[in-house]
């Protein structure tokens, strides 16, 4: 295990009726920004929860907010808050919404173009204060310091501990009214969030599970996932499926399981190419790029990958070869039954999606991905090819 400095300062509220608790995480914000989506949050009832616990506080609202959040629409809210003396964000929705509300309260503090922060040009140094009220699990942003943003065909990633959200409100009941398809999508991202930290390359060490405690939560919030959300598919209301998830797919990126392992993130790097250039969803990329990834460098991942068919999927028995194409295959079979595509010709793309993804990587510098960057332009190539049938 690598060392590390392990630090995550978000208040969270976890359970029915949490929504309780905003007045008073607000008691010191007389400015705030309330930023969702699009009209969801009026027709479930989640709006009208937040306003009447908003009554102590002057609130602009900015609403609109994209599944991919948009760099030009994001801007506008810059400006209001420089204009109006905003003194905390208030995002309200999923990893999108709390996403935008990250560029905005960074952007607030900028002298300078926010997008410089995502170049990598210019360094953040202050932020406005977050706090959030999740109603769909995905993505963890509700208690990280990530935000992934879109401008043109460029969707880039700034990480910061000062991102991270004040305080977070989770309630299962908010997310009770999301189409199956979201659920299914939330699930999908979470679960590659953790095997983006899980099936990497062991270090060199003599002594098995060198990093046990981080794999065995991997483990247990993959099981759970995989339980709960085929459930939550299969079953729409069932309430209990639906507060585990959401209680997974926080943990599974705030820091906790991540801290002291390699990370591989090439499932998702790739997978932000393909939502900018052909719009799809960011779940879908992932559902088809990580069993492609694993295809490709599956004897760099062999034993995570071994360790992964034993523990999750119950894969004891055969050979090496065969038990590592069952870890793929069972990994597969479990995005099928959640409805989500494993091929690009699934979503109707072939291979005139090579060049300019591989342009696009090469125009962001990410040129040598994966745990150890031995994923260079040619290796992502075969694995694009790998996910065309």
């Amino acid at each position: 295990m690598n060392n590390f400095t392990l630090y995550n300062p978000t208040k969270i509220h976890f359970g029915t009726g949490q929504i309780s608790h905003l007045t008073a995480e607000l008691k010191s914000s007389p400015n705030v920004l309330f930023v969702y989506g699009g009209g969801s949050i009026k027709r479930n009832g989640v709006y009208d929860t937040v306003i009447s616990n908003l009554s102590d506080t002057h609130v602009i609202e900015f609403a609109g907010i994209a599944a991919n959040p948009k760099y030009e629409h994001l801007i506008e809210a810059v400006e209001i808050c420089k204009n109006r003396s905003i003194d905390l964000i208030l995002a309200v929705g999923g990893g999108s919404v709390i996403d935008a509300a990250k560029f905005i309260a960074a952007g607030a503090k900028c002298d300078f173009d926010p997008w410089l922060l995502f170049t990598g040009e210019r360094q953040l140094q202050d932020c406005l204060p977050i706090g959030c009220v999740l109603t769909l699990p995905a993505t963890g942003s509700e208690s990280n310091g990530g935000t992934v943003i879109s401008r043109g065909q460029d969707k880039l990633s700034l990480v910061d501990d000062s991102l991270r959200p004040k305080f977070a409100i989770l309630d299962p009941e908010f997310t009770m009214s999301l189409p199956v398809n979201q659920v299914s999508n939330g699930v999908i991202d979470a679960f590659v969030h953790v095997v983006e930290q899980y099936v990497t390359q062991q270090p060199d060490t003599k002594r098995p599970m060198f990093n046990k405690v981080q794999d065995r939560y991997a483990e247990g919030l993959l099981m759970t996932l995989i339980e709960e959300g085929l459930i939550a598919k299969n079953h729409s209301q069932d309430m209990g499926a639906r507060t585990n998830i959401m209680w997974a797919a926080n943990q599974a990126l705030n820091g906790l399981i991540g801290a002291g392992v390699q990370h591989d993130w090439s499932t998702h790097l790739i997978g932000h190419e393909l939502t900018a250039l052909y719009g799809l969803d960011h779940a879908c990329t992932l559902s088809i790029m990580l069993p492609a990834v694993w295809k490709v460098r599956k004897a760099e991942k062999s034993e995570k990958l071994i360790q992964y068919a034993e523990r999750v999927w119950s894969v004891t028995e055969g050979t090496i070869d065969e038990r590592l194409e069952a870890a793929i295959h069972k990994t597969e079979q479990f995005f099928v039954e959640m409805d989500l595509p494993i091929r690009l010709s699934d979503v109707n793309l072939g291979e005139e999606i090579l060049e300019p993804v591989l342009e696009q990587l090469k125009k962001h510098k990410m040129t040598a991905l994966g745990e150890d960057g031995g994923i260079n332009l040619s290796v992502v190539r075969d694995i694009l090819q790998t996910a065309l049938d």
